[in-house]
C-alpha cells in the first residue's frame, strides 16, 4: 500500500492515477462500488479552498503560484485582445493585498520544439503590469534555478510571471517530473484558468 501526500499538484496526482489504472478498470464490475487495480493508493489530500477561505497569515509572505489564462490573441508582439488577461487581475489584487507573492504561469500558442519569440510571454506581463499598474516582472523561464532565484529575490505583493510552460513539451503530458519543477519555489497554488487547466 502506497500513501501518497500531495497539497497541490493536480497533473502529477492526474499521471499518478492514470498510471495506476489497468483496462481492467473498464471491465464489468461484479458488484457496485470502486474498481481498483492491482496496486492500491490512498491518496491524502488537503481540501480545495477558494482563496477567500485563506486567512491573512496562510497568504502573507507566502510565494504563490498562480495558474492563469493568458493565451491572448496576438497580431505579432500586440495583443489584440485583453480579455483573458483581465479576468485574472482581480484574484491577483486580492493575493497582492493580503502581502503574497504572487508568481503567474500560463502558455501561449503552441510552440512545437522549445522556446520561440513569437510564443514568449513578454507582451503579457507589459499588459498585466499596466492593469495592475504596477511592474510585472516576466522571468526568462517557467522552471529552474532563475526562477528560484526570482521567486526568493521579490518582495510581499510583487508579482512575477514566469514564462510560457508550453516551452516545456512534458507540460502538455502532465509529467510528475515537470509539475514537481513548477511546484518547487512555491508554498501554495491557485489556479485561476478553469478552463484551461484540465
Amino acid at each position: 500500500e502506497k500513501v501518497v501526500k500531495m497539497k497541490f499538484i493536480n497533473a502529477a496526482l492526474f499521471a499518478l492515477v492514470s498510471s495506476a489504472t489497468s483496462v481492467a478498470a473498464f471491465a464489468p464490475a461484479a458488484n457496485f462500488g470502486v474498481r481498483t487495480s492491482a496496486a492500491t493508493f490512498d491518496f491524502e489530500l488537503e481540501a480545495k479552498k477558494s482563496i477567500e477561505d485563506l486567512s491573512d497569515d496562510e497568504l502573507k509572505g507566502k510565494k504563490v503560484l498562480i495558474r492563469c489564462d493568458v493565451n491572448v490573441p496576438l497580431d505579432g508582439k500586440k495583443i489584440t485582445d485583453d480579455t483573458r488577461i483581465r479576468s485574472s487581475i482581480p484574484t491577483i489584487k486580492y493575493l497582492m493585498s493580503k502581502g503574497a507573492i504572487v508568481s503567474v504561469c500560463s502558455h501561449l500558442g503552441r510552440p512545437k520544439d522549445g522556446p520561440e519569440d513569437k510564443f514568449s510571454l513578454g507582451p503579457c506581463a507589459i499588459r498585466m503590469g499596466e492593469l495592475l499598474e504596477q511592474d510585472v516582472k516576466l522571468v526568462g523561464d517557467c522552471i529552474g534555478d532563475d526562477v528560484k532565484a526570482a521567486v526568493d529575490a521579490a518582495k510581499e505583493g510583487d508579482v512575477l510571471m514566469l514564462e510560457n510552460t508550453r516551452f516545456y513539451k512534458e507540460e502538455t503530458k502532465n509529467e510528475p517530473e515537470f509539475v514537481e519543477k513548477l511546484a518547487a519555489p512555491f508554498d501554495l497554488y491557485v489556479n485561476d484558468a478553469f478552463g484551461t487547466a484540465h
